[in-house]
């Protein structure tokens, strides 16, 4: 009863742990692991000995199996096939070419920097070939890269995993049994590789076939359906040949995701909460499962072997293998940073170093200490500079420009000028074929179909696009589809107008990415008809430190009053939606749309020059324009006047 207590209390902390790191990491905006490893070392029996692994005996093993092919299958669930295509070539080259290259600069370098023998030493090149989903990820979720550059190294992560798990696999066989047959160690991981593969395919199309004929079935249920499908999977590989489960897992995600589910956002959704407790729950019992000594006994020939690694085996990996591509240098110097391993390379090093041992062979304990000290440099040095480097060579997705708006009326076409004035490619989308006349009378690039359909999304462009702006006359419309670009692009700005009741707490969206648009409880409706009969103003100004404050609240009251709406906000050169949330700083130049309900307010669009409570002398550094005599050619002057 005693122990049963022990390792449930053992399961308790490591999940309360797991899940703080995470908090914490969340926080901080850093890769989870940041603190994953820490907070498992410090509460290990190295630390303050709260947690004791050995507790849990060969069940780590289980543990450790179910928890990698998860990841994995989310790993594949969540990859783009579209944009996978256009990083295909340097894809192929980095699963294939890439992994001998680390294979081989790894091993050479473990045997004569650490003065591994050859055989751990092309062990441990093998559990360092992989990246990993579960840093790379969290990693690019908070660094915005451009959508190349993103892709190919969330497609490395997923596709090499298990290719490198495989590859350990053959590696320890030999040593362990002492076979050196070249085409035995070929024939050994194209096999493995070709079983998971088919079993995987084959398993993903009939989870996708049930599921989509299967409607007597909850959201709820079919979630758990795929899980256990996803553990049969793995078993059925692992059973038919070892090790052959991991390819079964992500080939099967792959397969799934492209039988388009209906039900495939929820989905992703309950495998991703179920691979971030997977991560934080090995990450925690492999870390404190770690001898702080057995690192520092490596010496510094081991540092040196990993700083080859991250310095010399990577960039030259990344330069092979995309050679022929349409990359520029900025581009392959921000991947061949960046190379953090993660929980594959911990956990296959922790159970081959228990198999090492049991059969005698010494090297378990040095080659688990070498893999998490390869952890540890890679992802605080590459990690924690990822975000900086990526501003520095200026390849940050926030720097995207261009627009796709949904939803034509007469704001969004004015919009829509605006951008397109600034050389910003613009695309709108209505399936109302009168709005697309008009619109494409404008000049304006028009698609009229739905939003909701994501290969229109992708012929529009939003891959590369900067913005994305929802504002069709329904706001929980707006709110869908804003959501859904976040879901399947994730552009830099998203924007949407709100439903009325939802406006006056914005901050509790049901994701943080989707921002509300101009001004809470903006009746879109009213100031479409406003301007499409010519009852409204164009104005610009600039805020200015001086009076700032008195800018600020004559424009908020003016807000109030139902007279004004901002619609964009231009800052340090760039032209945005407005923000209804957005604190305006000095320098933003604020363009707006300024309706004085007054009959009297037609006659003096017509030319009438007395002074009103809305004249410019009372909002410094604003130019009003009639909108019914705006020519586009004095769009611009209006932004950078």
């Amino acid at each position: 009863m005693e122990g049963s207590f022990e390792i449930t209390l053992l399961i308790i902390l490591t999940v309360i742990a797991g899940i703080s790191a995470q908090v914490l990491a969340d926080f901080l905006r850093v890769p989870a692991i940041v603190f994953l490893l820490p907070f498992g070392i410090g509460l290990g029996p190295d630390g303050l000995g709260v947690l004791q692994p050995q507790l849990l005996g060969i069940g780590i093993e289980t543990i450790v199996a179910l928890s990698v092919a998860l990841i994995l299958f989310e790993g594949g669930l969540n990859l783009e096939l579209r944009d996978l295509g256009k990083v295909s070539g340097s894809l192929r080259n980095l699963v294939t070419i890439g992994t001998l290259i680390t294979l081989v600069g790894g091993g050479i370098g473990a045997h004569f920097l650490a003065e591994f023998p050859w055989g751990i030493a092309f062990l441990y090149a093998a559990l360092v070939v992989v990246t990993g989903p579960t840093v790379i990820s969290p990693l690019l979720k908070h660094v915005k890269v451009e959508r190349p550059v993103a892709t190919l190294l969330e497609g490395e992560g997923v596709l090499i995993d298990p290719v490198g798990a495989i590859l350990a696999v053959v590696v320890l066989d030999i040593i362990l049994n002492g076979d050196a047959d070249p085409m035995a160690i070929v024939s050994g991981l194209l096999l493995r590789l070709g079983i998971g593969g088919a079993i995987g395919a084959t398993g993903g199309w009939l989870l996708g076939w049930f599921l989509k004929r299967s409607k007597f079935l909850s959201e709820d249920l079919k979630n758990l359906v795929v899980l256990a499908g996803l553990l049969g999977l793995f078993g059925i590989a692992q059973t038919i040949r070892s090790e052959s489960g991991l390819m079964a897992t992500v080939v099967s995600g792959i397969v799934l995701r492209g039988s388009a589910l209906p039900e495939e956002r929820l989905l992703r959704r309950f495998k991703g909460q179920l691979t971030m407790l997977a991560v934080s729950v090995l990450f925690i019992l492999l870390a404190a499962d770690l001898s702080i000594a057995s690192i520092f006994a490596l010496g510094w020939g081991s540092l040196w072997t990993v700083l080859l690694l991250m310095f010399v085996i990577r960039p030259l990996n990344i330069w092979v293998c995309t050679w022929n591509s349409d990359m520029n240098w900025r581009q392959k110097l921000f991947l061949g940073w960046i190379g953090p391993r993660g929980i594959v390379s911990a956990s296959v090093a922790s159970l081959f170093s228990i198999l090492l041992t049991e059969r005698g062979i010494n090297g378990g304990d040095s080659i688990k200490a070498l893999v998490f000290l390869t952890i540890i440099l890679t992802v605080l040095c590459q990690g924690l500079t990822a975000g900086r480097l990526a501003s520095l060579l200026q390849i940050t997705s926030m720097k995207a420009t261009g627009a796709v708006i949904v939803g034509i009326s007469p704001i969004s076409r004015l919009i829509a000028r605006l951008f397109e004035e600034q050389g910003e490619s613009v695309v709108l989308i209505d399936t109302n074929a009168e709005a697309c006349q008009e619109a494409e009378a404008e000049g304006l690039r028009v698609f009229m179909s739905s939003a909701l359909n994501t290969a229109v999304l992708d012929e529009a462009g939003l891959s590369s696009m900067g913005t994305f702006l929802a504002m069709t006359n329904n706001g929980e419309v707006n709110v869908v589809l804003a959501q859904r670009a976040v879901e399947e692009f994730d552009p830099p700005r998203v924007y949407a107008v709100f439903p009325h009741e939802s406006q006056g707490a914005t901050g509790a969206s049901t994701t943080q990415k989707v921002a509300p648009a101009f001004v809470p409880d903006i009746p879109i409706k009213a100031w479409n008809q406003y301007v499409d009969e010519g009852k409204v103003k164009l104005g610009a100004t600039t805020l200015r430190a001086e009076g700032l404050g008195f800018q600020q609240a004559h424009l908020q009251a003016l807000i109030r009053a139902g007279e004004l709406v901002p619609i964009l906000l231009s800052r340090e050169g760039r032209l945005q939606v407005m923000p209804a949330t957005e604190e305006w700083r000095s320098g933003d130049r604020i363009i707006y749309l300024l309706h004085d309900p007054r009959p009297a307010l037609l006659k003096r669009l017509s030319g009438a020059s007395q002074a009103t409570r809305l004249s410019v002398e009372r909002l410094p550094e604003v130019e009003e324009i009639p909108l019914s005599a705006l020519e586009p050619e004095k769009l611009l002057e209006i932004i950078d006047s």
